[in-house]
Protein backbone atom coordinates (compact mmCIF):
# COMPACT_ATOMS: atom_id res chain seq x y z
CA UNK A 1 0.00 0.00 0.00
CA UNK A 2 1.14 3.50 -0.93
CA UNK A 3 1.33 6.26 1.56
CA UNK A 4 0.06 8.83 -1.25
CA UNK A 5 -3.05 6.79 -1.60
CA UNK A 6 -4.51 5.76 1.77
CA UNK A 7 -6.77 8.27 2.19
CA UNK A 8 -9.70 9.74 0.10
CA UNK A 9 -12.07 12.61 0.99
CA UNK A 10 -15.28 10.68 -1.21
CA UNK A 11 -18.47 10.02 0.99
CA UNK A 12 -21.31 6.95 1.21
CA UNK A 13 -24.36 8.10 -0.59
CA UNK A 14 -22.71 11.29 -2.76
CA UNK A 15 -20.66 12.11 -5.48
CA UNK A 16 -19.95 15.58 -3.85
CA UNK A 17 -20.83 16.81 -0.41
CA UNK A 18 -18.71 20.03 -0.36
CA UNK A 19 -21.19 22.17 1.29
CA UNK A 20 -19.12 23.04 4.65
CA UNK A 21 -18.20 26.19 3.07
CA UNK A 22 -14.68 25.69 4.54
CA UNK A 23 -15.63 26.02 7.60
CA UNK A 24 -14.35 22.43 8.62
CA UNK A 25 -12.19 19.94 7.43
CA UNK A 26 -13.33 16.71 5.76
CA UNK A 27 -12.72 14.75 8.62
CA UNK A 28 -14.28 17.25 11.47
CA UNK A 29 -16.91 17.10 9.39
CA UNK A 30 -17.24 13.23 10.32
CA UNK A 31 -16.22 13.70 13.86
CA UNK A 32 -19.12 16.56 14.21
CA UNK A 33 -21.98 13.27 12.10
CA UNK A 34 -20.64 11.37 14.59
CA UNK A 35 -21.35 12.92 17.98
CA UNK A 36 -24.38 14.29 16.38
CA UNK A 37 -25.84 10.77 15.29
CA UNK A 38 -28.42 9.05 17.38
CA UNK A 39 -26.34 5.81 17.08
CA UNK A 40 -23.49 7.47 19.01
CA UNK A 41 -25.90 8.99 22.15
CA UNK A 42 -27.18 5.59 22.31
CA UNK A 43 -23.82 4.43 23.17
CA UNK A 44 -24.03 6.32 26.70
CA UNK A 45 -26.35 3.24 27.84
CA UNK A 46 -24.17 0.12 26.12
CA UNK A 47 -22.53 -2.01 28.51
CA UNK A 48 -18.49 -1.53 28.56
CA UNK A 49 -17.19 -4.20 31.28
CA UNK A 50 -19.62 -3.22 34.02
CA UNK A 51 -23.21 -3.25 32.93
CA UNK A 52 -26.07 -1.10 34.25
CA UNK A 53 -23.77 -0.23 37.68
CA UNK A 54 -26.13 1.87 39.43
CA UNK A 55 -24.82 4.75 41.09
CA UNK A 56 -21.25 4.21 40.34
CA UNK A 57 -19.85 6.69 37.93
CA UNK A 58 -17.75 4.10 35.59
CA UNK A 59 -17.42 3.97 31.77
CA UNK A 60 -20.13 3.12 29.17
CA UNK A 61 -19.72 2.82 25.37
CA UNK A 62 -19.99 6.29 24.59
CA UNK A 63 -17.57 7.42 27.29
CA UNK A 64 -15.50 4.96 26.43
CA UNK A 65 -15.08 5.75 22.44
CA UNK A 66 -14.52 9.58 23.74
CA UNK A 67 -11.61 8.50 25.33
CA UNK A 68 -10.50 6.46 22.80
CA UNK A 69 -10.99 9.37 20.28
CA UNK A 70 -8.27 11.70 22.42
CA UNK A 71 -5.91 9.00 22.53
CA UNK A 72 -6.44 8.39 18.76
CA UNK A 73 -6.23 12.24 18.13
CA UNK A 74 -2.45 11.75 19.80
CA UNK A 75 -1.35 8.83 18.20
CA UNK A 76 -2.16 10.40 14.52
CA UNK A 77 -0.31 13.72 15.71
CA UNK A 78 2.70 11.93 16.79
CA UNK A 79 2.44 9.31 14.09
CA UNK A 80 2.10 11.88 11.10
CA UNK A 81 4.95 13.99 13.07
CA UNK A 82 7.20 10.88 12.50
CA UNK A 83 5.87 10.22 8.58
CA UNK A 84 6.75 13.43 7.50
CA UNK A 85 10.00 13.06 9.17
CA UNK A 86 10.93 9.63 8.34
CA UNK A 87 9.47 8.88 5.34
CA UNK A 88 9.39 12.25 3.91
CA UNK A 89 10.72 11.35 -0.32
CA UNK A 90 8.07 9.12 -0.19
CA UNK A 91 5.48 11.85 0.03
CA UNK A 92 4.06 14.15 -2.55
CA UNK A 93 3.16 17.65 -1.34
CA UNK A 94 -0.64 16.82 -0.92
CA UNK A 95 0.19 13.23 1.55
CA UNK A 96 2.53 15.84 3.64
CA UNK A 97 -0.40 18.24 4.49
CA UNK A 98 -2.64 15.46 5.10
CA UNK A 99 -0.46 13.63 7.65
CA UNK A 100 0.88 16.81 9.20
CA UNK A 101 -2.88 18.54 9.62
CA UNK A 102 -5.40 15.78 8.68
CA UNK A 103 -4.55 12.07 9.63
CA UNK A 104 -4.97 12.92 13.69
CA UNK A 105 -8.95 14.12 12.65
CA UNK A 106 -8.97 10.62 10.88
CA UNK A 107 -7.58 8.73 13.56
CA UNK A 108 -10.02 10.73 16.05
CA UNK A 109 -13.18 9.75 14.33
CA UNK A 110 -12.58 6.51 13.51
CA UNK A 111 -11.81 6.25 17.40
CA UNK A 112 -15.00 7.99 18.12
CA UNK A 113 -17.59 5.47 16.16
CA UNK A 114 -15.19 2.21 16.47
CA UNK A 115 -17.69 0.63 18.77
CA UNK A 116 -20.76 2.35 17.10
CA UNK A 117 -22.05 -1.26 15.52
CA UNK A 118 -21.41 -3.11 19.42
CA UNK A 119 -25.10 -4.37 20.29
CA UNK A 120 -26.53 -3.78 24.24
CA UNK A 121 -24.70 -6.12 26.56
CA UNK A 122 -21.62 -5.66 24.98
CA UNK A 123 -19.74 -9.50 24.05
CA UNK A 124 -22.77 -10.95 25.68
CA UNK A 125 -25.30 -9.23 23.14
CA UNK A 126 -22.82 -10.24 20.27
CA UNK A 127 -23.06 -13.88 21.17
CA UNK A 128 -26.88 -13.77 21.65
CA UNK A 129 -27.43 -13.01 18.32
CA UNK A 130 -24.60 -15.55 16.60
CA UNK A 131 -26.30 -18.48 18.61
CA UNK A 132 -29.56 -17.65 17.86
CA UNK A 133 -29.61 -18.43 14.05
CA UNK A 134 -26.81 -21.11 15.43
CA UNK A 135 -29.43 -22.71 17.17
CA UNK A 136 -32.44 -22.43 14.39
CA UNK A 137 -30.21 -23.41 11.57
CA UNK A 138 -33.49 -25.08 10.41
CA UNK A 139 -35.31 -22.03 10.57
CA UNK A 140 -32.77 -19.70 8.53
CA UNK A 141 -30.78 -21.49 6.95
CA UNK A 142 -32.09 -22.44 3.57
CA UNK A 143 -34.01 -19.24 3.05
CA UNK A 144 -30.63 -17.40 2.34
CA UNK A 145 -27.39 -17.99 0.57
CA UNK A 146 -24.49 -19.71 2.93
CA UNK A 147 -22.68 -16.29 2.32
CA UNK A 148 -25.71 -14.53 4.07
CA UNK A 149 -26.11 -17.66 6.97
CA UNK A 150 -22.62 -16.96 7.76
CA UNK A 151 -23.10 -13.61 8.40
CA UNK A 152 -25.81 -14.16 11.00
CA UNK A 153 -23.79 -17.19 13.17
CA UNK A 154 -21.09 -14.95 13.50
CA UNK A 155 -22.68 -11.76 14.21
CA UNK A 156 -19.93 -8.56 15.02
CA UNK A 157 -20.13 -5.91 16.26
CA UNK A 158 -16.99 -4.75 13.58
CA UNK A 159 -18.81 -5.56 10.86
CA UNK A 160 -22.38 -3.94 12.23
CA UNK A 161 -20.40 -0.67 12.62
CA UNK A 162 -19.66 -0.35 8.86
CA UNK A 163 -24.08 -1.20 8.70
CA UNK A 164 -24.32 1.21 10.48
CA UNK A 165 -22.52 4.08 9.66
CA UNK A 166 -23.24 3.48 5.89
CA UNK A 167 -27.34 1.84 5.95
CA UNK A 168 -29.56 3.33 4.07
CA UNK A 169 -32.82 3.74 6.79
CA UNK A 170 -36.56 4.68 6.10
CA UNK A 171 -37.10 8.28 5.27
CA UNK A 172 -33.45 9.25 5.67
CA UNK A 173 -30.80 10.14 2.88
CA UNK A 174 -28.72 7.37 1.41
CA UNK A 175 -25.37 7.12 2.60
CA UNK A 176 -26.23 6.61 6.09
CA UNK A 177 -23.68 9.03 8.03
CA UNK A 178 -22.12 9.63 4.41
CA UNK A 179 -18.45 9.37 5.95
CA UNK A 180 -15.55 10.00 4.38
CA UNK A 181 -13.99 6.73 2.91
CA UNK A 182 -10.69 6.97 4.93
CA UNK A 183 -12.60 7.10 8.24
CA UNK A 184 -14.56 3.91 7.49
CA UNK A 185 -11.38 2.38 6.84
CA UNK A 186 -10.00 3.00 9.53
CA UNK A 187 -12.45 0.83 11.66
CA UNK A 188 -12.32 -2.08 9.61
CA UNK A 189 -10.15 -4.36 11.77
CA UNK A 190 -11.51 -7.54 9.76
CA UNK A 191 -11.75 -6.68 5.70
CA UNK A 192 -12.92 -9.92 4.78
CA UNK A 193 -16.40 -11.57 4.32
CA UNK A 194 -18.22 -13.72 6.95
CA UNK A 195 -17.03 -17.04 4.69
CA UNK A 196 -13.05 -15.69 4.72
CA UNK A 197 -13.21 -15.98 8.55
CA UNK A 198 -9.48 -17.59 9.63
CA UNK A 199 -10.25 -20.77 11.59
CA UNK A 200 -7.04 -21.66 12.11
CA UNK A 201 -5.74 -21.22 15.64
CA UNK A 202 -1.53 -22.44 14.45
CA UNK A 203 -1.59 -19.72 12.05
CA UNK A 204 -4.41 -16.95 12.44
CA UNK A 205 -4.42 -13.88 10.65
CA UNK A 206 -5.20 -11.07 12.31
CA UNK A 207 -7.28 -9.65 9.80
CA UNK A 208 -9.55 -12.92 9.62
CA UNK A 209 -9.84 -13.08 13.03
CA UNK A 210 -13.19 -12.24 12.49
CA UNK A 211 -15.11 -10.46 9.93
CA UNK A 212 -16.18 -6.74 8.63
CA UNK A 213 -18.60 -6.65 6.87
CA UNK A 214 -22.59 -8.33 5.70
CA UNK A 215 -23.51 -8.95 2.53
CA UNK A 216 -25.78 -6.67 2.48
CA UNK A 217 -22.79 -3.84 2.58
CA UNK A 218 -20.17 -5.66 0.89
CA UNK A 219 -20.50 -3.52 -2.30
CA UNK A 220 -20.00 -0.28 -0.58
CA UNK A 221 -17.31 -1.97 1.39
CA UNK A 222 -15.32 -2.85 -1.97
CA UNK A 223 -15.67 0.89 -3.06
CA UNK A 224 -14.31 1.92 0.25
CA UNK A 225 -11.69 -0.62 -0.30
CA UNK A 226 -10.42 0.43 -3.82
CA UNK A 227 -10.38 4.30 -3.21
CA UNK A 228 -8.61 4.21 0.34
CA UNK A 229 -5.51 1.65 -1.75
CA UNK A 230 -6.71 -1.43 0.34
CA UNK A 231 -4.39 -4.47 -0.71
CA UNK A 232 -6.55 -7.15 -1.30
CA UNK A 233 -4.78 -10.53 0.25
CA UNK A 234 -4.15 -13.96 -1.07
CA UNK A 235 -7.29 -16.08 -0.51
CA UNK A 236 -9.09 -15.81 -4.01
CA UNK A 237 -12.10 -18.07 -2.65
CA UNK A 238 -13.34 -15.22 -0.39
CA UNK A 239 -13.25 -11.34 -0.24
CA UNK A 240 -10.66 -9.93 1.64
CA UNK A 241 -8.08 -7.53 2.07
CA UNK A 242 -5.37 -6.97 4.42
CA UNK A 243 -5.79 -4.56 6.64
CA UNK A 244 -5.56 -0.74 6.08
CA UNK A 245 -2.83 0.69 7.93
CA UNK A 246 -4.55 3.25 10.09
CA UNK A 247 -6.43 0.19 11.08
CA UNK A 248 -3.65 -0.06 13.50
CA UNK A 249 -3.30 2.67 15.28
CA UNK A 250 -7.48 2.55 16.07
CA UNK A 251 -7.03 -0.68 17.46
CA UNK A 252 -3.94 0.67 19.61
CA UNK A 253 -6.07 3.52 20.96
CA UNK A 254 -8.67 1.03 21.98
CA UNK A 255 -6.76 -1.16 23.82
CA UNK A 256 -4.50 1.09 25.59
CA UNK A 257 -8.01 2.65 26.81
CA UNK A 258 -9.38 -0.13 27.81
CA UNK A 259 -6.77 -2.11 29.42
CA UNK A 260 -5.59 1.04 31.39
CA UNK A 261 -9.31 2.39 32.47
CA UNK A 262 -11.08 -1.19 32.92
CA UNK A 263 -8.23 -1.10 35.85
CA UNK A 264 -9.57 2.78 37.05
CA UNK A 265 -13.43 1.58 36.69
CA UNK A 266 -12.80 -1.66 38.91
CA UNK A 267 -11.14 0.27 41.58
CA UNK A 268 -13.85 2.62 41.13
CA UNK A 269 -16.60 -0.01 41.89
CA UNK A 270 -14.79 -1.70 44.64
CA UNK A 271 -13.56 -4.82 43.11
CA UNK A 272 -9.94 -3.91 43.02
CA UNK A 273 -7.94 -1.67 46.39
CA UNK A 274 -5.90 1.43 45.70
CA UNK A 275 -2.84 -0.32 46.74
CA UNK A 276 -2.99 -3.06 43.73
CA UNK A 277 -4.14 -0.83 41.51
CA UNK A 278 -1.39 1.88 42.30
CA UNK A 279 0.63 -0.93 41.53
CA UNK A 280 -0.23 -2.52 38.23
CA UNK A 281 0.00 0.87 36.64
CA UNK A 282 3.38 2.03 38.05
CA UNK A 283 4.71 -0.91 37.26
CA UNK A 284 3.94 0.30 33.58
CA UNK A 285 4.88 3.51 33.89
CA UNK A 286 8.26 2.40 34.84
CA UNK A 287 9.07 -0.44 32.77
CA UNK A 288 7.71 2.09 29.48
CA UNK A 289 10.47 4.52 31.02
CA UNK A 290 8.86 7.27 28.52
CA UNK A 291 8.01 9.55 31.69
CA UNK A 292 10.63 11.50 33.86
CA UNK A 293 11.15 9.10 36.52
CA UNK A 294 11.89 11.62 39.08
CA UNK A 295 9.74 14.31 38.20
CA UNK A 296 6.83 11.65 38.14
CA UNK A 297 7.86 9.88 41.24
CA UNK A 298 8.10 13.60 43.22
CA UNK A 299 3.98 14.63 41.74
CA UNK A 300 2.59 11.23 42.86
CA UNK A 301 4.13 11.89 46.42
CA UNK A 302 2.18 15.48 46.68
CA UNK A 303 -1.00 13.48 45.97
CA UNK A 304 -3.02 12.51 48.58
CA UNK A 305 -6.36 12.05 47.67
CA UNK A 306 -6.83 8.16 46.64
CA UNK A 307 -8.78 8.63 43.56
CA UNK A 308 -6.56 11.53 42.33
CA UNK A 309 -3.64 9.50 42.59
CA UNK A 310 -4.86 6.99 40.57
CA UNK A 311 -5.86 9.19 37.93
CA UNK A 312 -2.83 10.78 37.45
CA UNK A 313 -1.60 7.51 37.32
CA UNK A 314 -4.05 6.49 34.55
CA UNK A 315 -2.96 9.63 32.76
CA UNK A 316 0.82 8.81 33.06
CA UNK A 317 0.21 5.33 31.78
CA UNK A 318 -1.78 6.24 28.82
CA UNK A 319 0.19 8.62 27.82
CA UNK A 320 3.78 6.26 27.88
CA UNK A 321 2.07 3.64 25.83
CA UNK A 322 0.63 6.09 22.91
CA UNK A 323 4.32 7.07 22.98
CA UNK A 324 5.50 3.31 22.72
CA UNK A 325 2.55 2.89 20.12
CA UNK A 326 3.67 5.25 17.71
CA UNK A 327 7.73 3.74 17.97
CA UNK A 328 6.52 0.12 17.07
CA UNK A 329 3.82 1.05 14.16
CA UNK A 330 6.64 3.48 12.26
CA UNK A 331 9.49 0.64 13.10
CA UNK A 332 6.74 -2.14 11.61
CA UNK A 333 5.44 0.66 8.98
CA UNK A 334 7.25 -1.81 6.41
CA UNK A 335 5.21 -4.48 7.16
CA UNK A 336 1.93 -2.66 7.82
CA UNK A 337 1.84 -1.34 4.35
CA UNK A 338 2.70 -4.79 2.20
CA UNK A 339 0.27 -6.50 4.39
CA UNK A 340 2.87 -8.63 6.20
CA UNK A 341 2.80 -7.26 9.35
CA UNK A 342 0.79 -9.27 11.61
CA UNK A 343 0.46 -8.60 15.30
CA UNK A 344 -1.07 -5.58 17.53
CA UNK A 345 1.16 -2.53 18.42
CA UNK A 346 -0.02 -2.91 22.34
CA UNK A 347 1.37 -6.69 21.79
CA UNK A 348 4.34 -5.66 20.54
CA UNK A 349 4.84 -3.05 23.46
CA UNK A 350 3.72 -5.85 26.14
CA UNK A 351 6.99 -7.76 24.43
CA UNK A 352 9.06 -5.50 26.23
CA UNK A 353 7.07 -4.90 29.19
CA UNK A 354 6.10 -7.57 31.46
CA UNK A 355 4.06 -5.38 33.67
CA UNK A 356 1.24 -4.90 31.17
CA UNK A 357 0.67 -9.14 30.66
CA UNK A 358 0.35 -8.31 34.62
CA UNK A 359 -2.15 -6.11 34.38
CA UNK A 360 -3.91 -8.67 31.31
CA UNK A 361 -3.73 -11.02 34.00
CA UNK A 362 -5.33 -9.88 36.48
CA UNK A 363 -7.84 -8.13 35.03
CA UNK A 364 -9.05 -11.83 33.29
CA UNK A 365 -9.10 -13.05 36.85
CA UNK A 366 -10.75 -10.57 39.22
CA UNK A 367 -12.14 -8.18 36.91
CA UNK A 368 -13.66 -9.53 33.74
CA UNK A 369 -14.48 -12.78 35.21
CA UNK A 370 -15.64 -11.40 38.39
CA UNK A 371 -19.43 -12.73 39.93
CA UNK A 372 -21.43 -9.78 39.13
CA UNK A 373 -20.05 -9.06 35.65
CA UNK A 374 -20.48 -12.60 34.91
CA UNK A 375 -24.20 -12.69 36.38
CA UNK A 376 -25.19 -9.69 34.74
CA UNK A 377 -23.70 -10.94 31.34
CA UNK A 378 -25.77 -13.66 31.53
CA UNK A 379 -28.58 -11.58 31.93
CA UNK A 380 -27.49 -9.63 28.90
CA UNK A 381 -27.65 -12.68 26.64
CA UNK A 382 -30.88 -14.09 27.98
CA UNK A 383 -32.52 -10.83 27.46
CA UNK A 384 -31.04 -10.27 23.68
CA UNK A 385 -31.94 -13.84 22.81
CA UNK A 386 -35.62 -13.60 23.97
CA UNK A 387 -36.11 -10.45 22.20
CA UNK A 388 -34.68 -12.47 18.83
CA UNK A 389 -37.13 -14.88 19.59
CA UNK A 390 -40.18 -12.20 19.54
CA UNK A 391 -39.52 -11.27 16.57
CA UNK A 392 -37.54 -13.57 13.76
CA UNK A 393 -40.47 -16.10 13.74
CA UNK A 394 -43.38 -13.44 12.62
CA UNK A 395 -40.99 -11.35 10.15
CA UNK A 396 -40.03 -14.44 8.32
CA UNK A 397 -43.86 -15.33 7.88
CA UNK A 398 -45.65 -14.43 4.84
CA UNK A 399 -47.73 -11.37 5.52
CA UNK A 400 -50.86 -13.77 4.87
CA UNK A 401 -50.30 -16.21 7.76
CA UNK A 402 -49.11 -13.70 10.20
CA UNK A 403 -51.51 -14.10 13.23
CA UNK A 404 -52.80 -10.95 14.72
CA UNK A 405 -49.99 -11.99 17.81
CA UNK A 406 -47.10 -11.98 14.54
CA UNK A 407 -48.81 -8.67 13.62
CA UNK A 408 -48.53 -7.29 16.98
CA UNK A 409 -45.22 -8.05 17.64
CA UNK A 410 -44.02 -6.28 14.31
CA UNK A 411 -45.85 -3.18 15.06
CA UNK A 412 -43.14 -2.80 18.02
CA UNK A 413 -40.66 -2.28 15.26
CA UNK A 414 -40.03 1.95 14.74
CA UNK A 415 -40.48 3.10 11.46
CA UNK A 416 -36.89 3.69 10.29
CA UNK A 417 -36.38 0.02 10.91
CA UNK A 418 -39.47 -0.75 8.79
CA UNK A 419 -38.02 -1.49 5.50
CA UNK A 420 -39.67 -4.31 4.36
CA UNK A 421 -41.18 -4.87 1.05
CA UNK A 422 -43.03 -7.13 -0.59
CA UNK A 423 -40.12 -8.87 -2.35
CA UNK A 424 -37.57 -8.82 0.44
CA UNK A 425 -35.44 -11.69 0.83
CA UNK A 426 -35.31 -13.31 4.43
CA UNK A 427 -31.72 -12.01 4.67
CA UNK A 428 -32.87 -8.14 4.25
CA UNK A 429 -36.28 -9.02 6.52
CA UNK A 430 -33.57 -10.37 9.61
CA UNK A 431 -31.29 -7.60 9.38
CA UNK A 432 -34.50 -5.34 10.03
CA UNK A 433 -34.71 -6.95 13.27
CA UNK A 434 -31.46 -7.19 14.08
CA UNK A 435 -30.59 -3.50 12.82
CA UNK A 436 -33.39 -2.44 15.96
CA UNK A 437 -32.00 -5.04 18.75
CA UNK A 438 -28.43 -4.37 17.99
CA UNK A 439 -29.30 -0.63 18.24
CA UNK A 440 -31.47 -0.95 21.77
CA UNK A 441 -29.35 0.26 24.86
CA UNK A 442 -29.10 -2.23 27.67
CA UNK A 443 -31.95 -0.05 29.73
CA UNK A 444 -34.42 -0.23 26.39
CA UNK A 445 -33.71 -3.87 26.13
CA UNK A 446 -34.27 -4.81 29.48
CA UNK A 447 -37.68 -2.37 29.35
CA UNK A 448 -38.63 -4.07 26.42
CA UNK A 449 -38.03 -7.44 27.48
CA UNK A 450 -39.81 -7.42 30.83
CA UNK A 451 -42.54 -5.63 29.29
CA UNK A 452 -43.84 -8.65 26.02
CA UNK A 453 -42.91 -11.45 28.75
CA UNK A 454 -45.06 -9.56 31.24
CA UNK A 455 -42.99 -9.22 34.10
CA UNK A 456 -43.79 -5.22 33.92
CA UNK A 457 -47.18 -4.36 32.76
CA UNK A 458 -48.47 -0.58 31.85
CA UNK A 459 -47.74 2.49 29.63
CA UNK A 460 -45.28 4.74 29.84
CA UNK A 461 -46.01 8.20 28.75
Amino acid sequence: MDLNELYSEKRTGVDDDNTSANSRTEYKRDFDRIVFSSAFRRLQNKTQVFPLPGSAFVHNRLTHSLEVSCVGRSLGTLVGQAIIKERTSELNPESVRFYKNHFKGVLSAACLCHDIGNPAFGHSGEDAIANYFKKNKSLVENLMTNEEYEDLINFEGNANSIRVLTNNQKGKLDGGLRLTYTTLASIAKYPCESTGKHRSKSNPKTHRKKFGFFQAEKETFLDIAEFTGMLKDDDNDHIGFYRHPFVWLVEAADDICYHVIDLEDAHRVGIIGAQKCEELLKNVIMCLDVEDIAKFEDNLKKIYNENARITYLRAKTINSLAHKAKDAYIKNLDGILDGTHNESLYDLIGKDCNALSEISNYSCKNIYNHRGVVEIENAGYHVMYELLNHFIGPILKNKEKRTQADKKALKLIPGQFDTIKENSTPYERILTVVDYLSGMTDLYATELYKKIKGIKIGMNF
